[in-house]
């Protein structure tokens, strides 16, 4: 068995190629510490049988990647190849080796996942599930309806600075993966649940008498010390409000950003600009959505036409 946490120290081309990532391609803090962990497997297996990146052989990583599909499902195996296919490019573009032994290797098929959107109604009772108007409780409203207005990332909602809203304009400016930037609108439920929240009666209450960090004091969204709201306690946010409204099992951030996503396609929004919205690279990434919609599509006409399920 592969063991992923083991703690060998990474080869000395492995922390500079963690460190090229961070430096040349931006990549964000959590994207290095998954690159790290599956790094660290690849090294410590191909260790014990006396190889290193230098000099590992395709038919090796074969070996490897047979191991570790006995282990894991094919998502997390085709996530750590993507780290090793490209760690073994960067070696050949820095001079380490002399060939890509990762070139000829055969990929790792996902099985497609459509992701489950929340139906209108349900979002509108999870909105609803958010009661009172002490200001956790308008924080909470303030996220919720956010999340679902611009479908952002969690990790972007909590990384909101003072600056990154023109309530005026109702737009949001977030940074993506690779700290890349887009501007989101948001319409008025959201525009009302922040007017709330930024009130006398809302994140004010939170503030502390002297801020821990700078950079708590321009966050948008606190956590009940005064410090800026974590990823984690955003989670709990979003499904201890779920369970009040009786979805909480199926329900998550990116739930949130699923709903957006295929509600603003079943309403008419055109795919490249939901995929701007949402911060895809690629379009291929925003049109699983269509199939999404194009599912509920067929059940409302399955559910609703009279001559659908007459039989033959």
């Amino acid at each position: 068995m592969i063991d992923l946490d083991d703690p060998i120290e990474l080869p000395l081309e492995v922390e500079e190629f963690l460190s090229w990532l961070v430096a040349e391609r931006g990549r964000a803090p959590n994207t290095i510490a998954a690159y790290r962990r599956d790094l660290r497997a690849y090294c410590a297996w191909l260790a014990a049988r006396g190889d290193d990146v230098t000099n590992v052989a395709t038919s090796t990583l074969v070996e490897f990647v047979a191991a570790r599909r006995n282990e894991a499902a094919a998502s997390s195996v085709a996530r750590q190849l993507a780290a090793i296919r490209t760690l073994h490019r960067y070696l050949v573009t820095e001079g380490e080796r002399a060939d890509d032994p990762t070139a000829e290797l055969e990929g790792v098929r996902v099985p497609a996942g459509l992701p489950k959107p929340l139906s209108e109604a349900e979002v509108a009772a999870l909105l609803d599930a958010v009661v009172g108007h002490d200001p956790v409780a308008l924080r909470d409203r303030a996220v919720l309806e956010l999340l679902y207005a611009t479908g952002a990332r969690i990790s972007e909602a909590c990384g909101l600075s003072m600056g990154d809203i023109d309530f005026d304009a109702r737009l949001v400016r977030l940074f993506g993966k690779g700290a890349k930037e887009r501007i989101v609108p948001f319409g008025r439920a959201a525009g009302r649940a922040l007017d709330e929240w930024f009130s006398a009666r809302g994140r004010v209450l939170l503030a502390p008498a002297r801020w821990r960090r700078r950079d708590d004091a321009e966050a948008v969204f606190l956590n009940q010390r005064g410090g800026r709201l974590t990823r984690q306690a955003a989670w709990a946010i979003v499904r201890r409000h779920g369970d009040r409204a009786g979805i909480g099992s199926e329900l998550s951030p990116h739930v949130l950003r699923h709903s957006c996503a295929t509600h603003l396609l079943d309403h008419g929004a055109d795919l490249r600009v939901v995929q701007e919205l949402l911060g895809h690279a690629s379009i291929s990434t925003t049109q699983v959505y269509t199939k999404v919609s194009q599912e509920r599509l067929f059940e409302v006409y399955r559910a609703a036409h009279p001559r659908a399920k007459v039989s033959r």
